[in-house]
């Protein structure tokens, strides 16, 4: 028994010869269509991508953190990286090292921006948000976070598609907030044409100014009545400085009425502190009075205000005593009745 080997077809030639089964010939030796119309219908054609275009904003973001953050901040981390589709993700970097190292590791990711978050004290949480390796980049306090699964927001959006983002006027009117404008527009929007990206538009992303604090919302965009439903997360940032380089370098600008976390934590204690010493001199001046000696009352003051002036009457003095009142006798008619005859 002899066995022939055959190569396997490449697929081009798997290609030519499909093309060439529906191609027919007639006597003359002319092309005739092969295809009749009812086999066009019977074939599936696969339709072309929505987006023909080429992915040419290569900003990816790196998203990560130092050792000794809590739940909370892992949960919104993993809530940004999730919302953000051009974001990767790095193991926790030790608290012994520098900032400076951040930026290498950026370049060993290929991320030209970074978002990173510094625990300390296990209660407060900093965001670095910076433009790897040249700058600018800004230092924020993080406050009020509240995570996706926390929440529960009734708002929905795709996994990956782009977001709108959405600034407050007041962006435009001081430079230091325009700045910060743009670094949040090359951060938090999603380049066209993403790999990990859906061609969608459904979610928006808030930027609002209030009591100095920049306050982050993320919402659904609903297609009915394009009212918004949030999503989440949620989370206020509170400026501290901007700097010229990638974490550090000169100071652009400082928030003057930032008042750190430690500085507040102290003057809640002293103000708990100075009320508890009010209460101890209102006690000692109150143990004070009872241990001085009272001097003697003279005379009241208060004896003659109830002291009113009555009508004097003349005095009778009864020498006889009264006269007795004489007491009738009640009629027994019952026992009467009772004698008589016959009963």
């Amino acid at each position: 028994v002899f066995c022939v080997f055959r190569p396997p077809k490449r697929a081009g030639e798997a290609r030519l010869s499909k093309a060439a089964k529906k191609v027919k010939f007639s006597e003359n030796g002319t092309e005739l269509s092969a295809v009749s119309n009812e086999e066009q219908r019977n074939e599936f054609s696969v339709p072309a991508p929505l987006s023909k275009g080429k992915w040419k904003n290569k900003e990816r973001v790196l998203v990560f953190s130092s050792r000794g953050i809590n739940f909370r901040t892992r949960h919104l981390m993993q809530d940004l990286r999730t919302v953000m589709p051009h974001s990767k993700a790095d193991t926790k970097m030790d608290r012994k090292d520098k900032l400076f190292v951040v930026n290498e590791v950026c370049e060993i990711k290929n991320c030209n921006k970074c978002i990173f978050f510094e625990a300390k004290k296990k209660q407060d949480l900093y965001m670095w948000i910076s433009n790897v390796p040249h700058g600018p980049s800004a230092k924020f306090l993080v406050q009020n976070v509240h995570t996706l699964a926390e929440l529960k927001m009734t708002g929905n959006c795709l996994k990956g598609s782009r977001p709108l983002l959405s600034f407050d006027p007041q962006f435009d009117k001081e430079a230091h907030y325009s700045l910060l404008k743009e670094l949040f527009i090359q951060t938090f929007s999603t380049p066209q044409y993403h790999p990990k990206s859906q061609p969608f538009v459904d979610h928006v992303f808030t930027f609002t100014i209030a009591d100095s604090r920049i306050w982050f919302r993320n919402y659904q965009i609903v297609e009915e009545d394009a009212s918004l439903v949030e999503i989440g997360p949620r989370f206020v940032l509170n400026l501290i400085k901007i700097f010229q380089g990638s974490f550090g370098g000169p100071t652009l600008y400082e928030n003057p009425s930032f008042q750190s976390p430690n500085m507040h934590r102290r003057m809640i204690r002293l103000a708990t502190a100075t009320k508890v010493r009010e209460k101890q001199m209102v006690r000692e001046l109150q143990r004070m009075k009872k241990k001085e000696e009272k001097p003697p009352v003279s005379k009241d003051v208060t004896e003659e205000v109830f002291a009113t002036p009555a009508e004097e009457k003349p005095e009778m003095i009864e020498l006889e005593p009264p006269l007795r009142k004489e007491v009738k006798k009640k009629k027994d008619f019952k026992r009467r009745r009772m004698l008589k005859p016959g009963h």
